[in-house]
């Protein structure tokens, strides 16, 4: 009798950025992560060698699938068209106690939350924010650096810009610079939520953007936006390409490669969270250790093991 063997999730930073599937049947047939097109065709999908799956318009998963998913700490994300609209998430991770606390005391504790939004400005800008300068001052500085490098990138690939311009309703009313920039951004958000989940940390906790489920993911994403998918979409944007959204995608897939952020994204949260100056909280003295004790892992830590 053959003995079950758990999987066990690889770390985010070995593993490639992302795949895009649509128009067919996700399902787990003879152990196996396939995309089954509507000709029978099957596809198979190295589930766990991926941080996240884009389901698009078209795509449909069985249970077995999203399991299987699950255990080998692959995050599904659904999407529109092109990616540029998130409509759910699965989550293969999660926070954890201990590291949700400490990052809600962050968050919650105003001079706290200003050392961890100063050190944010710092590696996103390379150099040190300005002094006695508050959270809602550091985002105006931000701001009008962002709407800087924006206007640079346009000069110098030959784009029109009128401004980061688009209506969530409609993508395509946009221009196609700013429809790459959805697209690229939605890759890097999509890249980032995964590694938020597997480092233990919740995804709405953020320090900079709030009030939104990807708050904290859109304040880490920030920091790396500049100099990998931005450019990136400028660039593609200035070719006038006819499928702008597939080239960006397997821009973004290469742009990761290169510049290794899949071994950054979590060394650098815990960069930005470290710079609060405080300790993990412990337990309670009178709190309950688990029932079940969680098996040894070689995933990340928010990498759920069973």
């Amino acid at each position: 009798m053959d003995h079950y063997i758990p999987l066990k999730p690889i770390p985010i930073k070995d593993r490639n950025s992302m795949i895009f599937l649509e128009y067919g049947l996700i399902d787990v047939i003879d152990g196996a992560f396939v995309l089954v097109d509507k000709n029978g065709i099957r596809t198979h999908i190295p589930l766990g060698s991926v941080v996240c799956i884009m389901l698009e318009p078209g795509s449909r998963i069985s249970h077995a699938a999203v399991k299987l998913a699950a255990a080998t700490g692959t995050l599904l994300i659904w999407v529109g068209e092109a990616g540029v609209r998130l409509y759910s998430s699965g989550q293969p991770g999660g926070a954890r106690s201990d590291k949700l606390l400490y990052q809600a005391k962050l968050a919650l504790d105003e001079k706290l939350r200003l050392k961890v939004v100063q050190k944010m400005f710092e590696m996103r800008f390379k150099e040190k924010p300005p002094e006695r300068r508050s959270v809602n001052q550091l985002r105006g500085i931000e701001g009008a650096r962002v709407r800087k490098f924006y206007e640079m990138l346009a000069k110098q690939y030959g784009v029109k810009w009128k401004g980061r311009r688009y209506d969530p309703k409609n993508w395509e009313a946009g221009d196609i610079v700013n429809r790459c920039l959805s697209s690229a951004t939605s890759c890097l958000y999509g890249v980032t939520e995964a590694a938020v989940l597997a480092a233990g940390y919740a995804p709405a906790i953020g320090f900079i953007h709030t009030g939104k489920p990807l708050s904290f993911v859109y304040d880490v994403a920030d920091v790396f936006k500049f100099e990998t998918v931005v450019p990136i979409a400028f660039k593609i944007a200035s070719k006038g390409p006819v499928q702008a959204d597939r080239e960006v995608r397997i821009a973004c897939r290469d742009i990761f490669r290169r510049t290794g952020l899949l071994k950054k994204i979590i060394p650098s949260i815990e960069e930005m969270l470290s710079a609060g100056g405080i300790q993990k909280p412990p337990p309670p003295e009178d709190a309950q250790p688990p029932a079940i004790p969680e098996p040894e892992t070689i995933g990340d830590q928010g990498h759920r093991s069973r």
